[in-house]
């Protein structure tokens, strides 16, 4: 068992990557560690919103998920998150987040945090491993060390086989077409135990 403290961090506007964010959450407790799920704060306008029934009704039923904030970077050992990709890239909300952490890179407070990332998209290629690379930059520019899950389990394979973060493909109603709980579950865990390591190596 461990005392890891991990940030899960998600985007969504239709429910996928908040599923996931769920079953990473639910891995890393399988092992101990204490999970916070967060939500970037959403920047679209309302207009916007209101035209996608799927979209409004997500951000309804979440209305009780806390959004992120700087303090829960400096708070947490380990990140992992979850977001769609926007083609090849991380959302406009998750960026516009991600540019406020200039204070605490400044001041040292993100270096040697261990990070993750998954993602999805409406198609096999539809930017998945490029969105999660693009948002590992950011990750290199904090000093973060990254815990990717390469192939390290067999069920990665089973799910697509991604060795950069879970990804899955989700079709037009809305489900998604892999069977990944089970991928998430081990990246979950394989974070929180890099962590572990890292926490035990500083002391």
């Amino acid at each position: 068992m461990t005392n890891v403290k991990l940030a899960v961090i998600y985007y969504s506007s239709g429910g996928t990557n908040y599923q996931l964010a769920q079953w990473a959450e639910a891995g890393a407790k399988e092992i101990g560690a204490e999970v916070k799920v967060l939500k970037v704060p959403e920047t679209a306008p309302q207009a916007a919103i209101d035209s996608n029934p799927v979209w409004k009704a997500h951000l309804i039923d979440t209305a009780c998920v806390p959004e992120v904030t700087l303090a829960d970077l400096e708070w947490a050992d380990a990140i992992i998150f979850s977001i769609p990709t926007r083609f090849g890239n991380v959302p406009g909300q998750v960026k516009q987040f991600l540019d406020t952490t200039g204070g605490l890179w400044f001041h040292g407070k993100l270096a040697n945090k261990v990070v993750s990332a998954m993602t999805s998209a409406q198609n096999p290629h539809g930017g998945q491993e490029q969105t999660i690379l693009a948002l590992y930059t950011t990750m290199h520019h904090w000093g973060a060390i990254v815990a990717s899950p390469g192939y390290t389990d067999p069920v990665i394979f089973g799910s697509g086989g991604n060795p950069y973060g879970t990804s899955v493909t989700v079709n037009q109603e809305g489900k998604m077409v892999e069977d990944v709980q089970a991928t998430v579950k081990h990246q979950a865990k394989r974070t929180v135990t890099v962590a572990e390591w890292v926490r035990k190596g500083n002391q």
